[in-house]
């Protein structure tokens, strides 16, 4: 399987999380873009992604995990979607911060706006457009019981979702919720497309 990673908030391509999928699925072909801190740069680029490389899959944690959501038509897991970034202040504030990851361009650092927090707002109010009983079908959401950061992507997700399931542990995945949490749901859609 192709699958695509879209990683958290300040993080890249380059994410633990990544290569922890390529070390627990090693036959299957992982891709992790870097994706921009700013909605009106990052949702267009993801989709045009997405279309150039047709996955068979895409997860999404966190910030990635909203992103994930709204790429209709493909298959995707949803871990601890962060739906309102715009309303997180602890995260999303003014200001300049460092990347918690190398990143392909070698950029250290970047800015939040204003306007940043503006783009997350305006973008949040139309992220569950256009959804369909075929995209039910194909949308998945996991949820941690500890989860701090994101605590209301659950409730949020079951008001346009039907596959929703929690997982014990937190916001940040590691081995441990991916091999028991993760992994057997993309083994059962693994299963399914070969199935086709």
């Amino acid at each position: 399987m192709k699958i695509l990673y879209f990683h958290g908030f300040a993080s890249s391509g380059a994410t633990g999380t990544a290569q922890l999928l390529r070390q627990i699925l090693p036959d299957d072909e992982i891709v992790a873009p870097d994706i921009s801190m700013d909605p009106q740069e990052a949702l267009p680029f993801l989709k045009e992604f997405c279309a150039e490389q047709n996955p068979d899959l895409i997860i999404g944690t966190s910030m990635g995990g909203m992103y994930a959501q709204q790429m209709r038509g493909y298959r995707r897991i949803c871990v601890n979607p962060a739906f309102n970034m715009s309303r997180m202040s602890k995260v999303l504030k003014p200001g300049t911060f460092k990347y918690l990851n190398g990143r392909k361009d070698n950029a250290k650092e970047f800015r939040i706006t204003k306007e940043t927090i503006q783009h997350y707002f305006t973008m949040e109010r139309r992220q569950f457009d256009g959804i369909t009983d075929a995209e039910r079908a194909i949308t998945w959401g996991l949820f941690g019981t500890e989860d701090d950061t994101a605590r209301s992507g659950y409730e949020i997700f079951r008001k346009y979702y039907t596959q929703a399931s929690r997982f014990e542990g937190g916001h940040q995945l590691n081995e441990r919720v991916l091999r028991n949490a993760v992994l057997p749901l993309v083994r059962k859609l693994k299963t399914e497309l070969l199935q086709k």
